[in-house]
């Protein structure tokens, strides 16, 4: 058999296989309910936050700012620590959890490793008509770090107040 010949006749047999293969649908694969996916062999561990004793009661009160967005126009209110307050002129509540005058993360553990405002970090929870906006930290030395997403209003720490 000439090379001409074979040539041929190989592309007989493969070019219909290659045209008509190519036109049949397949049917998407659906994902297996009963497999379980990698995320869910993770473990998740909550973070512990721990106020040492060198900071505890040490502390009496934040400043927050609160930026409205759509009037362009900044607050400020000063929140004690612990305390819970309803912000005029808002549907906003904000409670002060915890505040760390030298903010480190140790694993899931979080403290402040002095009672030296050199990362000053406030937990917060922030509620819209009952509804969660906001629940972290905000940093004074790192505004943007796990910044509220909140489509009108931006919160930030601006000041710590030491107690008497």
């Amino acid at each position: 058999m000439s090379r001409k010949h074979l040539l041929a006749v190989l592309l007989g047999i493969s070019l219909p296989i290659v045209i008509f293969g190519c036109k049949a649908k397949e049917e998407p694969k659906k994902p297996d309910q009963g497999a379980s996916s990698a995320n869910d062999n993770v473990v998740r561990k909550q973070t512990e936050v721990t106020v040492p004793a060198s900071v505890k009661g040490k502390w009496k009160a934040v400043k927050l700012s609160i930026m409205d967005k759509e009037k362009n126009k900044e607050g400020f209110v000063v929140i004690e620590i612990g305390k819970t307050m309803k912000i005029n002129d808002t549907n906003l509540v904000i409670k002060v959890e915890t505040f760390l005058p030298h903010f480190i993360m140790e694993g899931t553990s979080l403290t402040s490793s002095s009672n030296m405002p050199k990362n000053p970090a406030v937990q917060v929870h922030i509620t819209e008509n009952g509804q969660d906006v906001f629940k972290g930290w905000l940093f004074t030395l790192y505004p943007n770090t796990h910044a509220s997403q909140h489509s009108r209003y931006g919160f930030g720490l601006v000041d710590f107040y030491p107690a008497k």
